[in-house]
């Protein structure tokens, strides 16, 4: 049966303008009206979802019409309006940015777009770049604009007054550096990281809140037929990194490893001294290069999961995950600390990106899709057993590693993309999947 329920698309014209801001504020003021909100985040990211779930108090999802699908869209979006008030999904880069884009998910999906526009600048010019969104791709249902950053209520006005006719007002957010969220660490940082970010989210909410009140419309979303989940890792215990240096987990991720039958249980590298009892072992993306000195002080939790690896477990390692697996990793200032060494080679981190972006992978388990988004640069004489395939035609594809049962990589892989080859690779090997 479709579900009805009210729904938004915060979008911008390109990064940096506030939709994060303006989405968790929307967020914490219908949960303050006594609202159920069920918020989710275009394309591959890990960060803003950190803040989006502080706003709403749920888990948060991606919506990615490459690296999930659009049945996989349909189908989350379906099971959200069963049980929410409202659905709010934010945007990515500018609104008509990548292949595909944030305006591509609000068309398939049918999500009316509000467009969050930094008029901080800006005058009348904020009416012409508001006319443009607007118009620029016939079809796309457009709720109207919200001014971020506005410096007086005369200004506000002025943009306003820019607006060509039949384009909707959402009213203006003050230039505050009260609920601002911070510059980022390399362009990232995480929820936990920002100070008083509840408050600065609450006082976000309260600067909206006057015009919050009808942004979202209804939205009819239909359930999406989609393949069983078979349970090919019933009985197998999963260990999964989860603390400040190893955070990067998709919620889809985990909620694929449940429905293919797996039991998780969750320790922290930096303050556990051994591992869970467990079959496999996950280590994801995360931030190892901040807790060097942690990590590599905590010496029984290297030796447990050495101990892992000799005993011929599987581990699936990403990004920070495969870093702290190295010889060494160097933060920024260039200081090599000793790592888990069960992957020969070392690392730093650098200054700028080294790649960034969507990939396939042809894994023996099977087609698996991803994203790439990393700062570090890696030197390993380990000749790789395979290379992603990333999206773009310029992109620049990120080796795969293989040593016994360990796989890993720079890319983050997406398990809703092909559970049945997720299975294959934490499957211990007195398991008979196929």
């Amino acid at each position: 049966m479709p579900n009805i329920c009210n729904a938004l698309l915060v979008a911008a014209p390109a990064s940096g303008q506030g939709k994060t801001t303006v989405t968790a504020a929307l967020a914490a003021w219908h949960v303050g009206q006594g609202r159920r909100v069920r918020v989710f985040k275009t394309g591959p990211d890990f960060l803003d979802p950190m803040v989006l779930e502080r706003a709403s108090g749920h888990p948060v999802y991606q919506l990615d019409l490459w690296m999930g699908g659009e049945a996989h869209c349909r189908a989350l979006l379906h099971a959200a309006a069963l049980d929410a008030d409202v659905i709010l999904v934010e945007g990515v880069m500018g609104l008509f940015d990548g292949t595909p884009s944030s305006a591509d998910l609000a068309q398939a999906l049918g999500l009316p777009v509000l467009a969050v526009i930094d008029g901080a600048a800006m005058a009348q010019t904020f009416g012409a770049l508001a006319h443009g969104l607007s118009s620029f791709r016939p079809g796309l249902q457009f709720a109207g604009v919200l001014a971020n950053r506005v410096g007086s209520a005369t200004h506000a006005q002025m943009l306003q007054d820019s607006l060509p006719a039949g384009l909707r007002w959402w009213g203006a957010l003050p230039r505050s550096a009260d609920y601002a969220l911070p510059e980022r660490h390399l362009g990232l940082v995480q929820a936990a990281e920002v100070a008083q970010l509840d408050q600065r989210i609450a006082l976000a909410a309260q600067a909206i809140g006057p015009s919050a009140e009808g942004m979202a419309s209804p939205v009819r979303f239909d359930p999406s037929p989609a393949e069983p989940v078979p349970p090919l890792l019933a009985g197998v215990r999963i260990a999964v990194a989860r603390d400040a240096a190893f955070s990067f987990l998709y919620a889809a991720n985990l909620d694929t490893l449940r429905a293919l039958g797996a039991e998780l249980h969750f320790f922290s590298p930096l303050a556990d001294a051994r591992l869970p009892d467990a079959h496999s072992l996950y280590l994801p993306g995360g931030y190892p290069e901040l807790h060097l000195a942690q990590l590599h002080a905590n010496q029984p939790m290297r030796a447990a999961i050495q101990a892992h690896h000799a005993a011929g477990k599987p581990t699936v390692a990403e990004c920070g995950g495969m870093l702290a697996l190295l010889d060494s990793l160097a933060a920024h200032d260039g200081s090599a600390v000793p790592m888990w060494g069960l992957l020969p080679g070392t690392a730093a981190l650098q200054k700028r990106f080294v790649n960034l972006g969507m990939h396939a992978v042809d894994l023996p388990e099977g087609r698996l899709r991803g994203h790439s988004f990393h700062h570090a640069r890696m030197d390993s004489a380990m000749a790789p057993m395979a290379t992603t395939q990333p999206q773009r035609q310029s992109g620049q594809g990120e080796p795969v590693y293989r040593t016994g049962r360990l796989h890993a990589s720079f890319l983050h892989l997406y398990f809703p993309s092909n559970p049945p080859a997720v299975a294959r690779l934490f499957a211990p090997k007195e398991s008979h999947v196929h």
